[in-house]
């Protein structure tokens, strides 16, 4: 079956969109990866210096403080308050909490992240859920209905004349089509697969999405500007402290025979520079220091370009490199995070509906049962900085008082539902033990009386 006209349509639309979208991709992963150019190093650096540049490597540092507090405890099907042991089983037959990783770096990076939901031939109740690189997928998306339409991967390269892409899987809500360039240098379909599954087996992730648009923004846009100062700073300082760190020597009264070793050989140059003794022959000849420049400015410079880096992201100024010299106490460290903290629940909320919509067509492929209004729920992990000893102290007191359940500690504490299983079948344990019984018995009395 040949590809139909609308069919090609739709193609060529993501091709273009995707060919538009390249030079900014590529500028992103450079920056991530330190493979940039720096346009503009300052007057003070001399063309020959560009070999000695120094980038501090700040885009990444937003990308894995971001990605870092960024963990998944459960997915929770409607009407549920615990993990739906299926949704656990694809979790990590996949190893999504991995790949969830390679997704939120690609949505930081480019703006946008793609998962893909596929039949597993080997295991049909555990269907294939993979991260699609955004540098090879674009998506069409009807902006009333907020649904994707369609998608595409154009990949591959031709090793001959260096071509690409040379291949295309055209996703579509009844249909996967696959295409590579023939000869003529047209679209040819290779396969066909009609799935009829009524949705494109494509998710997308925008990350700082406007509204009214279905395009993302890469969370380095804000950072690029100051990683190319900071690299123009850090590379001055290099000349200035090649020129100007080191303490000069001058002499008067001396010509350049003086420098001579005791076969009357001249000494070189850098040899003579760094001699802890000369011999002067002239009785006006002298020798002096100059101080060595302060470099302090630089220091000034980058800690001035970090705080703006720091203010932009609501980051703590250390992420940066900015420290004191007293270590800042453990009440004082979540003070400190709490528009970071805040900032990255935010990113949860967008990412969890996402995953959500993912979790419900993956456990549709799984059981052939389709969740209502696709409303599975993620539940997140605290972002901020564990402090366990104040949180458990809170959570006892607590509990002492009827104020919680077990169940609702171990939930606070950020338990999986594997090790609160564990946890289950150890007081099971305990409790078929009379000694222990009845040790726990008089530790809770001790407790509730106060002792």
């Amino acid at each position: 079956m040949a590809l139909t006209p609308s069919e090609l349509g739709t193609l060529e639309e993501l091709k273009r969109q995707h060919d538009a979208r390249a030079l900014d991709d590529e500028r992103f992963w450079r920056y991530l990866h330190l493979r940039q150019r720096i346009e503009q190093l300052g007057m003070a650096i001399p063309p020959s210096m560009r070999r000695f540049l120094v980038v501090a490597n700040w885009p990444r540092v937003v990308v894995r403080t971001i990605t870092g507090r960024q963990k998944v405890r459960a997915l929770i099907l409607p009407g549920e308050e615990t993990a739906d042991p299926i949704l656990r089983a694809i979790w990590d037959a996949n190893n999504l909490t991995a790949h969830t990783k390679m997704f939120r770096r690609d949505v930081l990076t480019f703006g946008r992240g793609f998962l893909s939901v596929g039949a597993n031939e080997a295991n049909p109740e555990m269907p294939l859920v993979r991260v699609e690189s955004p540098r090879e997928m674009e998506a069409k998306v009807d902006v009333r209905r907020e649904e994707m339409t369609a998608a595409a991967r154009f990949y591959g390269t031709d090793a001959t004349t260096g071509r690409s892409p040379m291949h295309a899987t055209l996703y579509m809500p009844e249909q996967t089509v696959w295409l590579s360039v023939g000869d003529d240098g047209r679209w040819m379909e290779v396969d066909r697969d009609p799935h009829g599954l009524g949705t494109v087996p494509i998710l997308m992730h925008l990350n700082e999405r406007e509204s009214g648009s279905f395009a993302g923004e890469s969370e380095l846009v804000d950072v690029i500007g100051l990683t190319d100062a900071v690299a123009r700073s850090l590379t001055n300082l290099q000349f200035a402290q090649e020129a100007h760190g080191i303490p000069r020597m001058y002499m008067t009264g001396v010509a350049k025979g003086d420098f001579v070793d005791e076969d009357g050989k001249p000494i070189p140059m850098f040899e003579a520079y760094f001699d802890a003794i000369h011999t002067l022959t002239q009785a006006d000849s002298k020798v002096g220091q100059l101080e060595a420049a302060d470099l302090k400015n630089f220091e000034t410079a980058l800690n001035i370009y970090g705080r703006q880096a720091a203010l932009t992201y609501g980051f703590p100024a250390r992420y940066f490199g900015i420290t004191t010299s007293n270590p800042p106490a453990e009440g004082a460290i979540r003070a400190d995070e709490n528009d970071l903290v805040n900032y990255v629940q935010d990113k949860n909320d967008a990412e969890g509906m996402v995953l959500g919509w993912m979790g419900a067509l993956a456990y549709r492929f799984a059981t052939g049962r389709e969740v209502e209004g696709n409303r599975v729920r993620t539940d997140y992990f605290d972002p901020g900085t564990p402090t366990f000893a104040q949180r458990a102290d809170a959570l006892t007191k607590m509990r002492s008082v009827g104020g919680i359940s077990r169940e609702g500690m171990w939930d606070e504490l950020g338990w999986s539902e594997a090790r609160k299983a564990k946890e289950r079948a150890y007081l099971e344990a305990e409790a078929m033990d009379p000694v222990t019984s009845e040790l726990l018995a008089k530790v809770r009395a001790d407790a509730g009386n106060g002792a």
